[in-house]
């Protein structure tokens, strides 16, 4: 079955569950509550009557709905696990090198395990400018370096970075800054929307103003101006 089709298959059971849910209280209250008021003793008053069939009508849909579980709780069961295989897995296994024989070999698996950190950090942080369908959250897209930065290739000459700085309580904050080749200064990033205006800007031939910033949130190192520029 294809896998939209089944997905589909199992909301709609799984609402029909909900609703057979739903209906068995109703229909055993209000047979319980019919039930009750009909052959209840003409000699009640009319209020004795309604209290009485209220009464009913509560255990009645009770009882009819503890009946339907009988039926309802193997269906869930069956939905749960049939939700449960239909989530596509996404889990990675990761293998770990073999053990090094060497200082040297030791220290390259450490660099190469630290460039994928970062490139994992920097794909995960991103979330905090692009919340929509995850363009820059593709964690194959980044390209980790040895001093735990990296950068995302977004065009010919154009590099979004990514490190982590102090903020001003002192913790470790990720910082983006959008780099070219051509040496401009880097500009502090905090939303996907400003990286669309400025590659706009520059396929347009206009010039990009650098947005002022608080130099303590949003400090920007002078060695950044012109990474990559001959990659």
């Amino acid at each position: 079955m294809h896998a939209s089709v089944r997905r589909t298959t199992i909301a709609v059971a799984d609402a029909a569950t909900e609703g057979l849910d739903i209906a068995t209280v109703v229909i055993g209250g209000a047979i319980g509550a019919w039930a009750a008021y009909t052959y209840s003793p003409d000699t009640w008053a009319g209020d004795w009557r309604l209290a009485f069939a209220g009464a009913v009508a509560v255990v009645a849909a009770v009882a009819v709905n503890s009946l339907a579980e009988l039926f309802l709780t193997p269906l869930r069961r069956l939905l749960t696990k049939a939700r449960s295989t239909a989530q596509p897995t996404t889990t990675r296994r990761h293998t770990a090198p073999a053990a090094p024989a060497t200082l040297s070999e030791g220290l390259a698996q450490v660099a190469t395990a630290t460039e994928n950190d970062a490139a994992s950090r920097a794909a995960s942080h991103a979330w905090e400018l692009d919340q929509g369908d995850g363009f820059l959250r593709a964690e194959d897209r980044w390209r980790g370096y040895e001093d735990a930065t990296a950068s995302f290739f977004l065009a010919p000459g154009v590099w979004l970075h990514y490190r982590t700085a102090k903020n001003k309580y002192g913790r470790n904050a990720a910082r983006f800054t959008l780099l070219t080749g051509d040496g401009d200064q880097p500009v502090p990033i905090t939303n996907v929307e400003q990286i669309r205006h400025r590659l706009a800007a520059r396929a347009a031939g206009l010039p990009a103003v650098p947005v002022t910033v608080d130099t303590e949130d949003h400090a920007v190192d002078d060695d950044l101006t012109g990474l990559h520029a001959n990659a």
